[in-house]
């Protein structure tokens, strides 16, 4: 017997009694909790620690029902200010004396909220983190970014940027927020109840760190990042990274306002104890790690990646003090941060002279590969050049630099400068292909073959999308076939102060010239999402997919998912007393319950 179809009979409200014969009963027997079909819960940004943006196990959604008939708009959660956060999404929760499945929400406003994933409504609970209960002092409040910073980057306020990342055998949500009181400016890292969004023990802590260096806004040989100048520009914009029990923290600035430096925290996730602190520009300035809100990514081996974007960059010593346009390989013993290895272009100066961010695109770990590369990474800036770096070993010898070369002796391979748009992203991979989306350019597919990227097989789409292009993410179930999906969201109508609304992709993941659905195709604005902010990356999971806009977190689905419909039944008559079951079998995907009537 099938527990679903067994399941979905149960709620169709079919009546058992009807199926009393002559002192006989049919006897139905199915414990609700083994009938849930596995799901896949999305607890850091992108998924996953190696940012590969995959969901191999989504059984709901196919390329045949995803279509403007049969696929669209549900309902939204409507919430307090930007969701520049990748929503986060975690199954089975007992929450509010019930059990969901929770959607974990992030505003600029300084508010996270827990949503149902599946129906909406008012939040299961909604936490500030510029309250006293969460360790504000009186009258803080988010930032104003025309007022107090000055920059159009983030509006109208700005609190909560980087994705949170979730501990699912903790139930803990680890959140950086930002806060001012009109005088001081505040970066705290949070620890929230999943259940109940209260502040846990010992959250939460003021992010601060002083390190010697000479360089911008530094006193007496010392860079302060919680001094007042500093803590006002920098800003967490990639994704926190949780591993081995340690919480990472990126840190770059608002829309380039110096003095800033590229940060990097590590905080113990039980104590709160800051472990470590890297600068990428101690004795410069600049070089901030932006990566357009990817997160830091880590490796199963305790080694994080994460690129830095333009700044100084020391062309003297081994290893560099200075490390802008960098691609960074760093050590984390002891949950100490340690710079082991890095590869910075050959032609840094002029990226840097010209603004040309390497950091400002995210970092892709691709699973382990045949061949002598088993572990490589890719990684594209506003060059739009791909580089493929052997992770084991990012450098030839002590040749981390090459000034004055014609190409880059120190890696793999690499694509031309313009292969792909200007990465304000990051790409996604998914069964041997890499997925890129730049700025002002078509989707790109590149597969890997024989464990590398293979540039000369590289196909794209027909559609272009302008700034910032996309951070594309697939759902599938594992390789088979007509369930692999690519979703992207085009942001490119975030002009404030009037914001067109976003809009949903839905590719073909295998035929990326195979639209299969978008917002817009559907009449009278169906299936219209809100104001598009940038960065912003879809959620899919349990077949429906999550995405946040200025002011509201748009929910997509089938349509009519939870009518039910008996397509075929048999019955089996038992003597009382007896166990036995029969076979439903329905059409829809509504939440399975368990359900009595007879006697």
């Amino acid at each position: 017997m099938m527990c679903g179809r067994f399941m979905s009979y149960l709620r169709s409200g079919l009546n058992t009694s009807s199926l009393i014969h002559h002192g006989t009963l049919i006897l139905l027997l199915c414990l609700a909790a083994s009938c849930i079909s596995a799901q896949t819960s999305v607890l850091t940004q992108h998924n996953d620690n190696a940012r590969t943006g995959q969901n191999t196990s989504e059984t709901i959604l196919k390329t045949s029902n995803v279509n403007v008939n049969q696929f669209g708009k549900l309902f939204a959660m409507p919430v307090d200010g930007q969701v520049y956060a990748q929503p986060l999404y975690m199954p089975n929760v007992s929450i509010a004396g019930g059990t969901h499945n929770v959607v974990i929400i992030a505003t600029e406003n300084d508010s996270v909220y827990a949503f149902d994933a599946d129906s909406g409504g008012a939040p299961l609970w909604k936490a500030s983190m510029v309250d006293t209960a969460h360790g504000a002092g009186s009258g803080e409040t988010p930032l104003n970014s025309s007022t107090t910073i000055g920059c159009g980057d983030l509006q109208p306020t700005i609190g909560i940027t980087s994705t949170p990342v979730i501990d699912s055998t903790s139930n803990t949500i680890y959140v950086e927020a930002k806060s001012t009181n009109g005088l001081n400016y505040f970066h705290r890292l949070h620890a929230l109840n999943l259940l109940t969004g209260n502040e846990k023990s010992p959250g939460p802590v003021q992010i601060a760190a002083t390190v010697t260096g000479t360089g911008d806004g530094s006193t007496n040989g010392q860079l302060v990042f919680d001094s007042a100048m500093m803590s006002l520009h920098q800003q967490a914009r990639s994704g926190l990274l949780l591993a081995s029990g340690t919480i990472y923290i990126a840190f770059t600035s608002h829309c380039d306002f110096a003095p800033y430096h590229g940060w990097l925290f590590a905080y113990d996730a039980a104590t709160f104890a800051r472990k470590s602190v890297y600068v990428t520009t101690p004795n410069g300035g600049l070089g901030g790690l932006w990566m357009s809100g990817a997160g830091v990514a880590a490796d199963s081996g305790g080694s994080i990646y994460i690129a830095s974007g333009n700044g100084n960059f020391d062309t003297t010593n081994v290893p560099a003090r200075e490390t802008g346009d960098t691609l960074l390989k760093l050590g984390t013993t002891n949950q100490t941060l340690m710079l082991l290895d890095y590869f910075t272009p050959q032609d840094q100066q002029a990226l840097n002279s010209s603004d040309e961010d390497v950091g400002s695109g995210g970092v892709l770990l691709l699973p382990d590969q045949p061949g002598p590369f088993p572990h490589i990474l890719v990684q594209a800036g506003k060059e739009g050049r791909i580089y493929v770096v052997n992770r084991d070993q990012l450098t030839t010898g002590n040749s981390h630099y090459c000034s004055g070369c014609t190409n880059d002796r120190e890696i793999i391979e690499e694509s031309s400068s313009g292969a792909v748009g200007a990465m304000y992203s990051m790409p996604a991979y998914w069964n041997n292909n890499v997925y890129f989306w730049g700025v002002n350019d078509l989707l790109k597919v590149i597969p890997i073959t024989n464990g590398l990227p293979d540039f000369t097989r590289m196909s794209s789409n027909s559609t272009s999308i302008r700034f910032p292009g996309a951070t594309p993410s697939i759902s599938s179930n594992g390789a088979a076939a007509g369930t692999a999906i690519l979703w992207a969201i085009d942001s490119s109508q975030n002009t404030p102060p009037v914001l067109g609304p976003a809009m949903l992709h839905a590719f073909d993941a295998t035929n990326v010239l195979n639209e299969l659905w978008n917002t817009r195709q559907a009449a009278n604005n169906r299936d219209q999402a809100g104001g598009a902010v940038k960065f912003a990356v879809p959620t899919i999971a349990n077949g429906k997919v999550y995405v946040g806009t200025s002011s509201e977190v748009d929910v997509y689905g089938l349509l009519n998912s939870g009518a039910l419909a008996i397509t075929s039944a048999n019955s089996t008559t038992l003597t009382v007393g007896t166990a036995g079951s029969f076979t439903v079998t329905a059409t829809g995907t509504p939440t399975p319950s368990l359900s009595e009537t007879g006697t």
